[in-house]
Order: C-alpha cells, then sequence, then structure tokens
C-alpha cells in the first residue's frame, strides 16, 4: 500500500492506493489516478470564483501583506465562511459562520450562521449582527467576523476584475496549501513576490473562472429546473453530486447512498477500481448485505489488500482479459431486493473523488420478479444483459434470499426478472475478437446495429456528434472514420440514412484543470500523454469543457458521453464506461469481418422511441405493495404509445408543442460547445506546467511513495522518494492503452 507525499509542501493526502493503480509513461511516478483523496482533503476548501473575494485586514483597516489568512474567494450564490477556509483555532470563530449570497450586481447579503454575533462597518457605521440576522452589504464594506477580530473587506468581481480602493497598498499573494498533521485542508497563502503575478493568474483563470458555480446564460434555470417525476425518472440520468458546489447545481443529483439502500439480499459491484474502506464507510449498509460479489479491473497489490480488508461473506472476481492491455472498465451495480432487481449504469470509480469531486453520470432503474408462469423469450435489454453477464465469467455461488428462495448466482439468474420496461439499450464491450454473428454484439459495432434499426426526425440529418470522455487513446484518422461511421448510422422519417455527422471532442483544457476544485490532481484522472493528445489531426475535434447551466465547470468530467445533436435536441445519447479508445470500443479488422475489442465497458443508449411510459416501479419504496405494482405493470403494458423528444436542460418549451414526452436528459456540458481557441491547450498529463494552480502547486509535484510491507510479503516497511522530471524518459516503460 502506498501514501502520497508532497515534498514541497510538506502535505500528506493520507491516501492509501496500490502500486498496480500506477503506472509508468515517460517517467516513473504518475499516479493513473487521483489517488482517491481523504474525504478531507477538499471540505475545508473553498475554491476561486468570479463574483468576489473577502480580504482581510489589519486592526488599521489595511490589507495584511504578511498574514496568514487568505483572501477567500466568494461565488455568485452562497459561500460559507468559518474556520473551515480561515486558518485560525479561534472557537468563537464557527466552522460555518456566515454566508454570503453575493447577487449579479455585486451586492450581497451576510447572514449570520454562527452563534457569535459579527460586526458588520458600512458607510462609516457599525452595526452588530446577531445569529440568524440577515444584512445587505456593499463594495468595500468591512466585516468582523468576531468584534474587534478578523477583519475582512468585500471586493465584488466587476467586468473580470477585481475592484481596487486606496487602502490597497500591499502585495497580493495567490492560494496556497498547507496540512494540519497530513489531515484538513486548510485555505492558507504563501506572499508572491510580485503583485502583477496575481494579476496574470487572475487574467489566465478568467476564462475558466466565469462559470465558476454561476448560474447559466444559455438557460437562466440550468439544472436548478431539473425535476423529474419518480416515474420517469429511468427515461433520463443524474449527475452525481460535487461536494463544494452550491445547493443548486446538486438538484436532483444523487450519492451513493441514494443508490445502495434499502433491504439489498444479493450485491454485484462491477467496476475497475475499488476502495473497500472508502466504500463501508460511505455504504456502511454492505457490510450487512448477506451476499455481495465485487467484479473489478484491480491489480495483484491492491487485490492482495481487498482481500485482507473485505468482509468474510464478499467474493472477489475479476474476468478474464485475452487480449493484452485490456482491462474490466465496466462500472455497475445489480441490487437483487424481495421485490425484484436495481440495476445501475454509471462512470464514477468505487472511490471518494469519483462521488465527491468530479462530474460524473448514473441511470438505474428497478425491474420487478417475472411471473413463475411467464414464458416470455426476453426483450433486447434483457438478451444483451444476460450476454454481457455471461462473459464476465464469474464462478457460479450459491445463495439464500430470505422469503425468496436458494439459488445459484450465475447469468441466467437475472432472466428471473421482468425487463420489459427497460428505458435503454445496453451497449457493451467485451474483449475478443469477434466475427460472424459476434461482430455486431459489442462495442461500435453494437452501436451501429442498434442506432439502423431507428428513425430519428429529420433535423437530425447530418447533424453533428459529441465525443465526451476522460482519457484519449492512441488513434488514427481511418479509426476516426470507423467510429464516425457508427456514430452516424440510423435513418430519417422518410427513409433516408442520416448522413454522416461531423464530431468535435469535449476536453478539458491545461487552464480548466489548473483551476479546477481539485487543482493540478485532477488531471490524474484524465491520464492522456502528450504523444496521443498533440496529434495534429485531433486539433479540428478539440471543443471546450463548459459546464455553466450545471455549476460543474470546475468539477473535471469522468463522465463519459456520446451524443447526435441539433441545437438543443437530442437523436440520442450514451451514457458509458467508454473512453475514446480502439481498446474500448473496437477496431474492425481482417477487412471489417473482425472486431478486435480489448477491455470490458458498458453503457445505457437513450433513444426517442415511441415507448410506453415507465411503470415507476420501485424495490425500495415500502408504499407501494404489490398490488399496486401489478396495476402499474398492466397499466404500463396497455398504455398509450406516445413518441418522446430527448433534449438538453436548455431546450426551452416552446418548442415542438406537438411532442407529448420530452425527456430532458442532464448533459452537463454546453450544446453546441464552443472550438478551442487559439491559446487553449488540450490536457496532457505528461507535460510540465509551471503556472501554480489554485492550491499554489505546480505539475508533476514533488512526491515521496511509501509503500506498505504486504507488497513485500512482511519485509520491513521501505520507503523511497523521487522528483518527477517530466519528459527525460529516463524509464520509458510501456504506457497502458487499457486507461485510454
Amino acid at each position: 500500500m502506498i501514501s502520497i507525499k508532497t515534498l514541497n509542501s510538506g502535505i500528506n493526502y493520507g491516501h492509501r492506493f496500490t502500486g498496480t493503480q500506477t503506472i509508468i509513461s515517460s517517467f516513473i511516478g504518475f499516479s493513473l489516478y487521483s489517488s482517491a483523496l481523504t474525504a478531507n482533503t477538499f471540505d475545508s476548501f473553498s475554491s476561486l470564483s468570479k463574483a468576489g473575494f473577502l480580504v482581510p485586514l489589519d486592526i488599521n483597516l489595511e490589507e495584511e501583506g504578511d498574514s496568514s489568512i487568505p483572501k477567500i474567494p466568494l461565488s455568485k450564490g452562497i459561500t460559507y465562511v468559518g474556520r473551515d477556509c480561515i486558518p485560525v483555532t479561534d472557537k468563537r470563530l464557527s466552522r460555518r459562520h456566515v454566508a454570503i449570497n453575493v447577487f449579479t450586481d455585486g451586492s450581497a447579503d451576510i447572514i449570520v450562521e454562527g452563534t457569535n454575533p459579527v460586526v458588520l462597518r458600512s458607510k462609516n457605521e457599525r452595526k452588530k449582527l446577531l445569529s440568524g440576522e440577515k444584512w445587505k452589504i456593499q463594495t468595500g464594506d468591512v466585516i468582523e467576523l468576531i468584534p474587534g477580530h478578523y477583519f475582512f473587506k468585500y471586493v465584488p468581481v466587476t467586468n473580470n476584475k477585481v475592484e481596487r480602493f486606496p487602502t490597497t497598498t500591499r502585495e497580493k499573494r495567490p492560494l496556497d496549501e498547507e496540512s494540519s498533521k497530513g489531515k484538513d485542508l486548510a485555505c492558507s497563502r504563501k506572499r508572491m513576490q510580485k503583485f502583477p503575478e496575481e494579476e496574470a493568474l487572475l487574467r489566465s483563470s478568467n476564462d475558466v473562472l466565469r462559470c465558476n458555480d454561476q448560474e447559466p446564460k444559455t438557460s437562466s434555470e440550468g439544472i436548478r429546473d431539473f425535476q423529474v417525476s419518480k416515474d420517469k425518472l429511468t427515461l433520463t440520468f443524474r449527475l452525481l453530486r460535487v461536494k463544494e458546489l452550491p445547493e443548486w447545481a446538486n438538484t436532483n443529483a444523487v450519492s451513493i447512498s441514494d443508490v445502495i439502500q434499502g433491504n439489498v439480499l444479493l450485491a454485484i459491484l462491477s467496476n475497475y477500481m475499488v476502495d473497500v474502506d472508502w466504500l463501508l464507510s460511505a455504504c456502511p449498509m454492505l457490510k450487512r448485505v448477506p451476499n455481495v460479489l465485487v467484479i473489478h479491473g484491480e491489480g495483484d497489490g491492491t487485490l492482495e489488500y481487498m482481500k485482507r480488508n473485505k468482509p468474510s461473506n464478499w467474493n472477489l472476481h475479476k474476468p478474464p482479459l485475452p487480449i493484452s492491455y485490456g482491462t474490466h472498465h465496466s462500472k455497475a451495480m445489480f441490487l437483487v431486493y424481495p421485490r425484484g432487481v436495481r440495476i445501475i449504469v454509471h462512470t464514477a470509480n468505487l472511490i471518494y473523488v469519483d462521488w465527491n469531486n468530479k462530474t460524473q453520470g448514473l441511470w438505474m432503474q428497478d425491474f420487478p420478479w417475472k411471473d413463475q408462469n411467464s414464458t416470455s423469450n426476453g426483450c433486447g435489454f434483457e438478451n444483451d444483459l444476460i450476454e454481457y453477464l455471461g462473459a464476465l465469467k464469474w464462478p457460479e455461488f450459491n445463495a439464500n434470499l430470505p422469503g425468496v428462495g436458494n439459488f445459484s448466482i450465475n447469468p441466467s439468474f437475472f432472466k428471473k426478472f421482468d425487463y420489459s420496461s427497460a428505458a435503454v439499450r445496453l451497449i457493451a464491450s467485451v474483449p475478443g475478437y469477434h466475427s460472424g454473428s459476434s461482430l455486431k454484439k459489442w462495442g461500435h459495432m453494437k452501436l451501429r446495429t442498434v442506432l439502423q434499426d431507428c428513425t430519428f426526425e429529420k433535423q437530425f440529418e447530418r447533424s453533428p456528434l459529441i465525443y465526451q470522455f476522460s482519457s484519449l487513446g492512441s488513434l488514427d484518422e481511418k479509426w476516426m472514420a470507423e467510429l464516425a461511421s457508427s456514430m452516424s448510422a440510423g435513418m430519417t422519417e422518410d427513409k433516408k440514412p442520416l448522413g454522416l455527422g461531423k464530431p468535435l471532442i469535449v476536453w478539458p483544457s491545461v487552464e480548466d484543470v489548473r483551476c479546477s476544485l481539485e487543482g493540478y490532481a485532477a488531471g490524474n484522472a484524465i491520464p492522456s500523454p502528450l504523444k496521443n493528445v498533440e496529434k495534429e489531426f485531433l486539433k479540428k475535434y478539440w471543443a471546450k469543457w463548459k459546464a455553466s447551466h450545471t455549476g460543474r465547470c470546475r468539477a473535471m468530467p469522468h463522465i463519459k458521453t456520446f451524443t447526435r445533436y441539433n441545437g438543443q435536441n437530442l437523436a440520442w445519447l450514451l451514457l458509458t464506461s467508454s473512453n475514446l479508445s480502439k481498446a474500448a470500443w473496437g477496431a474492425l479488422q481482417k477487412n471489417n469481418s473482425q472486431l478486435m475489442i480489448r477491455s470490458y465497458e458498458l453503457g445505457v443508449l437513450f433513444l426517442p422511441f415511441s415507448k410506453k411510459y415507465s411503470c415507476g416501479f420501485s424495490c425500495t419504496d415500502d408504499g407501494l405493495n404489490l398490488e399496486t405494482r401489478q396495476d402499474k405493470l398492466t397499466s404500463a403494458r396497455s398504455s398509450e404509445v406516445k413518441q418522446m423528444k430527448l433534449v438538453t436542460l436548455a431546450w426551452k418549451d416552446n418548442q415542438n408543442k406537438e411532442c407529448d414526452e420530452v425527456i430532458k436528459l442532464p448533459v452537463p456540458y454546453e450544446l453546441p460547445p464552443r472550438p478551442y481557441s487559439s491559446g487553449d491547450v488540450p490536457w496532457s498529463w505528461d507535460r510540465r506546467y509551471t503556472e501554480k494552480d489554485v492550491y499554489g502547486q505546480v505539475w508533476p509535484r514533488q512526491v515521496e511513495f511509501i509503500c506498505d510491507p504486504y507488497l513485500e510479503k512482511g519485509a520491513d516497511q521501505m520507503r523511497f522518494a523521487f522528483i518527477n522530471q517530466c519528459g527525460l524518459g529516463l524509464f520509458g516503460v510501456l504506457f497502458v492503452e487499457m486507461f485510454l
């Protein structure tokens, strides 16, 4: 087991991860993933924003040049200020002492959240505010968080510039980071040598900071208006909650405890990375589930740790990988209840950072047990599911499901559920050389086959495509054309092919990563090397990651979406674990008669089918008795067929009044995306970046790895430290395409 320390700042992030989660590209030491920072790492950090600042003052109400108290960034909407973002131990100061609600005109309200009073100095008047009181503050007003102590001046940002006053006579300092015994990250600063350096930081960060936690300009409501009734939830997907975002940005978002809940009798958790310690702390109820199978993609080091620390009733299985550089990358859950099964397909690894700090997506639907007398042959969803599960080849085991019976848990077990109300199609990849009848079962050929059977509105004829993902493989123009051919499949209403769509790649820039919630550390989860990113032919594809309407400009994407669109209308959308790589999607060989895939992937395809309404069946809703459930199912099967229309959150409801059913999909980035400008540089993780991020760090960081003894089977703990020398290639070890 390995923990990371940054040598140049003394921070101990305290997360342990195994050597198998680290791969070596052109140098040793780049963590493949974000090291799954501990839950407290980011909790106390109040991030940079566009709306304004609280500038610390001394007792003479002048800006402090040498104070350890930071300038506190404010976002539009509510920002909490207190001991979590001011590095003091004064217990009179609450963790959430005040809330600052900033408005578009630069004015703001202050609400006292703590128990102690706050003093507001405005226009030469000094007013005491008690707990629970709210007051309007204006530019230049001074707040005493404790009367006579902790002075801050409110300075809004106007036209992308910080308003300045005659009292501003001292040098400014950028955000930096310190540690408190390797635990909570305090918001502190290191003094910079020159004031213009901060100005450069603000200017260069301006494009990213513009959308930080702001209400969208493309849609005045954005995700705030994303309210879906329970019986329609299966027709869309949801974003995962991001801890550092304001509440409006997490409207209808979910956490892992919202998903794994209720009386679970059997759980099959499918993923690539699994942090057993975090998973059990995030979902303690998993300890009580009598049967758990974890299907993972971890290597030997992590596997050994998982075996030592998992509950005794957990079984671990890594599917076979017949082709080198493949991985089990699918992210799904299959939860069996007394009433049925819950199927979840999502994009997050089972680690802390994926469920708290990143833009992620999740779809789920509950299905009832089949009638014992049913002779159904199954629908497309069922057939695809059973075939995919069969490819995983887990060892069959017996399980006693209380109140239900004893079963052999194998892929055929999942035929016992009624999938007739499935709202999506499954698009999966399994490793192998697929030909003959298997050619169209997997990867992009499966997507092509499903789309070819679909009819779309004429507006999508030759409409553009979006590829959005978090890791880029080694690509060439021939394969990009092959993929575009599959993505462009389908017919118009007048039976004509839709025709090829022009794809754009939505990908974070260096500036996006630098100014993100995690700073450069977010780039660990966007693991694409320069040799893949800088290919000349890719330049025409790059488009910006902008997510103002969902508040996720600074929550770096780990979500993967592929879609065809026209304005705010969507022909279809795929939420998947697949990145943009041949390993994930497959590559045609032998004159297009064989598809070679290296990895396991799984996604759900949203289509505008003429479809019966979802029944709203739930495995966990105690208010839904058996009779009600059957009534809903019967009603769903006999309901009137209606045409669905897929749209983004920015779609306006005055369009196409003839459509009976509009389904909003929370596409986190803006459509149409803006192409890269000449100054935008696509992120690659093996390049050196010397401009400091929001934590005051450069990239790569100086790190120390501490290896736990189990890796050496009982040997004494060994320590080794090194400085990443990006680009030197001293230990040019193979970069594994499976992560791309």
